[in-house]
This record gives C-alpha cells, sequence and structure tokens, in this order.
C-alpha cells in the first residue's frame, strides 16, 4: 500500500520540476539554462514537500501495540520512497530535462489552443460520427 501512495509522490515532484523547465524553454533559454534556472526556482519547494511530508508520517512510527507494528513499516517505507523522491527529482530530472527537452518548432501564441481545438473535433467526430 505505500508503495502504492507512494508513487504519487515520486511522479508528482519530477511532474513539477519539468514543467518549470519546459516553461523556461519554451520562453526561449536553451536547456542547460533552463534546467538549471527551473532547479533553481522549484528545488526548495520539492525540498519543503518533502520535509512536511515526512513530518506528517513521524508519529506512525511510535505508535504501538499491533496497529503500530503495521503502520511503522507503512511510515519507513513511505518516508524511503518520499526521500528517493526528492532526489531524484533535484538531481536526476533536471539532468535527463536539459539532454531530452528540445524547444517546440512552432512558437506561435494560439498553437496549443488550435491543436486542442483540433483534437477536441476529432473526439467529437468519433463519439458523434452523425453529426
Amino acid at each position: 500500500m505505500a508503495l502504492t501512495i507512494s508513487t504519487g509522490f515520486v511522479v508528482d515532484d519530477a511532474i513539477v520540476m519539468i514543467e518549470n523547465i519546459a516553461r523556461y524553454i519554451e520562453m526561449g533559454d536553451p536547456p542547460m539554462e533552463a534546467a538549471l534556472k527551473g532547479a533553481e526556482q522549484i528545488g526548495f519547494t520539492i525540498l519543503s514537500l518533502t520535509v512536511s511530508l515526512i513530518a506528517v508520517l513521524i508519529p506512525l512510527l511510535f505508535m504501538g501495540d499491533v496497529v503500530g507494528r503495521l503502520f511503522r513499516e507503512f511510515a519507513v517505507t513511505s518516508q524511503s520512497t518520499i526521500i528517493v523522491s526528492a532526489v531524484v527529482s533535484l538531481t536526476l530530472t533536471p539532468m535527463m530535462s536539459a539532454r531530452i527537452l528540445r524547444p517546440s518548432a512552432q512558437r506561435a501564441a494560439g498553437s496549443r489552443l488550435q491543436s486542442l481545438g483540433a483534437r477536441l473535433r476529432e473526439h467529437d467526430r468519433l463519439l458523434w460520427p452523425g453529426r
């Protein structure tokens, strides 16, 4: 159960970092510079989220009886994956983003909305072919 819940934490931290780096790339920064700016800007947020999530799980470590034994495993597993998630989000994610993410070919202001509109029209056409 703890691993299932922790998957969300791992993915969430990485998504926040990648979105911030992608924003800088879309603004015209080179990928390496965007990764450095994005990691610098979001780093403290990820660190504070990690500390608060670990602090929330600390009382589970000190519970007694049979329920405490069950929750102890949950707390240790969750805290371990949260720490790993923070380390990966602060180190590996910016490095991979600098290598993999590239600026898009289209920089038109409305290109995303036009693309979304085209997808919605295609979706409607597939759902209601007679319309």
